[in-house]
Parts: C-alpha cells; sequence; structure tokens
C-alpha cells in the first residue's frame, strides 16, 4: 500500500472514530433518559404511565425494525436539517445517533429490569422518593449491565459508521468502497476490514474489562 493511500486509510479511522465517539456520547445520554422513562413508566414502575410508555414503546421499536441503510436516507430532511447537509463525516452522524438512541434505551430498560425488585421494595419501604431509588439504587446496581450494553452499542455504531460509506458518510466504509470495491484493489479492503476488525476486539475487550471491574464492587 502507498504512503498516500497509508495516509487516507488513517485519515479514515479518524473519521470512523469521529462519528463513532459522537454517536455514542449522544446515545449514552438521550438513551438513558429514554430508557429509564421506558422502564419507570410500565404498569410497576416509578412512575406509573401505561399510554406513555406504550406511544414510546412503539416509537422504539419502529426505529429498531427500519435497517440502518433505509433509516439513513429516510431521514436525509432531518440530517440536512441538523448538519446542514447529507454527505460527509458530520452528517453520518446524525442518523447513527437515531439509529443508537433507541437501541441503547431498550439495552437501559434490559438492564433496569434485572435489578432485584426487593432492593426497590425495600428502598421504598424507607421511604425514598423515585428520583432516589433510581438515582441510589437502579442506576448503580445496573451499572455493569450498562457497560455491557454500551460496549454492544458501541460495536454496532462501528458497523453502521462502515454501511454509511455507502451513501457519502465518510470513514473507513467509504474508503474501503472507493478504493477496495470501485476501484478493485484488494489491498485496501483487507487493510480496512482488518482495521474493523481491531477496532470492535479493542472495545470489547475494554468493555468487558471494565465491566468485571464493576461487577466486582
Amino acid at each position: 500500500m502507498s504512503a498516500a493511500l497509508l495516509e487516507q486509510l488513517f485519515d479514515s479511522l479518524n473519521d470512523t472514530l469521529f462519528m463513532v465517539g459522537t454517536a455514542s456520547l449522544v446515545a449514552l445520554i438521550l438513551g438513558t433518559l429514554l430508557g429509564v422513562v421506558l422502564f419507570a413508566t410500565t404498569e410497576r414502575g416509578l412512575w406509573r404511565q401505561p399510554a406513555v410508555n406504550r406511544v414510546l414503546g412503539a416509537l422504539v421499536n419502529a426505529t429498531r425494525s427500519t435497517p440502518f441503510i433505509i433509516l439513513m436516507v429516510a431521514i436525509i430532511p432531518f440530517t440536512r436539517l441538523i448538519a446542514g447537509t447529507s454527505i460527509g463525516t458530520g452528517a453520518a452522524i446524525v442518523p447513527l445517533a437515531v439509529a443508537a438512541v433507541p437501541f441503547f434505551a431498550r439495552l437501559v430498560e434490559s438492564a433496569l429490569r434485572e435489578v432485584d425488585r426487593g432492593l426497590i421494595e425495600a428502598a421504598q419501604a424507607m421511604g425514598a422518593s423515585p428520583r432516589q431509588i433510581l438515582g441510589k439504587v437502579l442506576l448503580p446496581e445496573a451499572l455493569p449491565a450498562l457497560l455491557r450494553g454500551l460496549t454492544l452499542t458501541i460495536i454496532s455504531l462501528i458497523g453502521y459508521s462502515a454501511m454509511a460509506g455507502a451513501v457519502g458518510g465518510g470513514g473507513l466504509g467509504d474508503l474501503g468502497i472507493r478504493y477496495g470495491y470501485q476501484r478493485f484493489n484488494p489491498t485496501v479492503m483487507v487493510a480496512v476490514v482488518a482495521v474493523l476488525i481491531v477496532l470492535v476486539q479493542l472495545v470489547q475487550s475494554l468493555g468487558d474489562f471494565a465491566a468485571r471491574r464493576l461487577q466486582k464492587k
């Protein structure tokens, strides 16, 4: 591989890290909030609002059911509204975040459901408010599961970011398609795939390590 292509590979890796990092941060913030609301508004939740829960659940399911490549095209007007363009690394963050938020929200909801119901009832018996139960019981107890969910979300986003390259999203996927597929350069394709594999392995290993450390505490 030439020095110019190596430089492009490095730049594309930076673009992918920027896209995935930003979308992951948005998913962490909004996905956690949405997941907490989904958990808390159920029939047995801290703030029982079944109607709200059904509407939010339907929206989350609809977003998660839509293949990413279709979602990316379908929300182009929204992407233009937010990013000012529908092409490039910055624009790709919008559909990545839209796909990641409901995905992570369901993982947050699932992690909160795994917390021992007895702990919640004990906190309620001691007079704790729903907000105190959430902040001092539910989220701390669910932290290892939340971290594993975030790891899964980041890995999914790495795959989505490569897919975004098919429609001008930038990053490693864009490089692989332009040089590996359209210009029939197998060396670039292999290099892109190798970098993506290493990236996923690193994220998974770091996530597993952090979750294990939290589990032991």
